[in-house]
């Protein structure tokens, strides 16, 4: 059974990126059709989704609760708080439920002025230059190794666990309580890096001391200190982390370390510890139109070896953050659902 939810993980991220927890219990391989009168539609984070009334097989109506993406994400796909209306009828196409609860996640939905797609993603474009690392870049999605899109892809394909992490993988319930986001609680470091595939990163440099590096994925902001400090003590501890950086010529080295205990930074169950430790490295490309992204994830009590990673940021001033502030009834609907 885990084998089929780690697969399952593997193909939802790798295609679709859009729910903040597993789809573990979804049919990926197929869509089905519904069609039927919208009931309810809230347009929250960490993700939307609307209502719908339809025919059942038995003749009877059923209520479906239908899940789209985040506000930021669904809305660069063209997506408004007032694309639907109680009372539209509407035909949509879904990953359903495979144990027959009446869940699915979007794949498209039919409206009067035609179809709206709930799995195409904002690709970002070269449209302007940077001279410094400052302002909001996007990922160039060619530059994924294989093709990867999200992060629960990237780590299931690179992830060497020890006995511990794997002992973690195996006791995780991804559609239970026990993961964070069904309590709004984000991913630490390196989740805002590798959710640029759908979420902009921005730098702001404060003073030759502080630079933050900040997503409006789940509002994460980081501290980053450029004056010299070392970490504090293992005994405090931060859900990013605690950042310290320097300059390697023209590259921003950032140290991460510190981290609280996560029970799911991966969303696979394999958690942050106290020997968490991540190193990031920008260095400006083409001009000042992308950056060059690496970074090395290190935890020894959970990962037998590290997790390395490249990808190339597009400069993406024209792209506008929106406040992410998380919905707990949303988050939790998982649970719900799958009750």
């Amino acid at each position: 059974m885990k084998t089929l939810i780690l697969c399952s993980l593997a193909l939802f991220f790798a295609a679709t990126a859009s729910a903040h927890h597993s789809d573990a219990g979804l049919d990926m391989e197929n869509l089905t059709s519904f069609e039927g009168s919208i009931t309810g539609f809230y347009w929250r984070n960490p993700h939307a989704y609307f209502t719908l009334e339809t025919m059942g097989e038995s003749g009877e109506t059923e209520e479906w609760s239908m899940q789209l993406g985040s506000i930021p994400s669904a809305s660069r796909m063209g997506w408004t708080e007032n694309t639907l209306s109680v009372g539209d009828q509407v035909v949509t196409r879904v990953h359903a439920a495979v144990n027959g609860r009446p869940y699915g996640l979007v794949d498209s939905v039919d409206l009067e002025q035609g179809m709206i797609s709930g799995v195409n993603f904002y690709t970002p474009a070269v449209q302007a230059a940077a001279t410094t690392l400052e302002g909001l870049w996007m990922t160039d999605h060619a530059s994924l190794p294989d093709g990867e899109f999200e992060f629960d892809a990237f780590i299931l394909a690179h992830i060497e666990l020890t006995e511990k992490g794997r002992a973690a993988l195996e006791a995780f319930e991804p559609l239970s309580a026990e993961n964070p986001m069904a309590g709004c609680v984000g991913r630490p470091t390196p989740g805002m890096l590798l959710s640029s595939t759908l979420f902009p990163i921005e730098f702001v440099f404060q003073d030759e001391d502080t630079i933050l590096i900040q997503t409006e994925y789940w509002d994460e902001v980081r501290v980053v200190h450029m004056d010299g400090r070392g970490h504090p003590d293992i005994s405090e501890r931060f859900q990013t982390g605690h950042s310290i950086g320097h300059w390697e010529g023209d590259t921003l080295v950032v140290n991460t370390a510190n981290f609280t205990d996560h029970r799911a930074p991966y969303q696979i169950g394999v958690p942050s510890g106290a020997q968490k430790r991540v190193v990031e490295r920008y260095r400006l490309i083409d001009n000042g139109e992308r950056i060059a992204l690496e970074f090395v994830v290190e935890d020894p009590e959970f990962m037998a070896s590290p997790i390395r990673h490249a990808r190339e940021l597009i400069y993406s001033p024209h792209v506008v953050p929106e406040p992410y502030n998380c919905d707990p009834e949303a988050a939790s609907m998982f649970l719900r659902a799958s009750d």
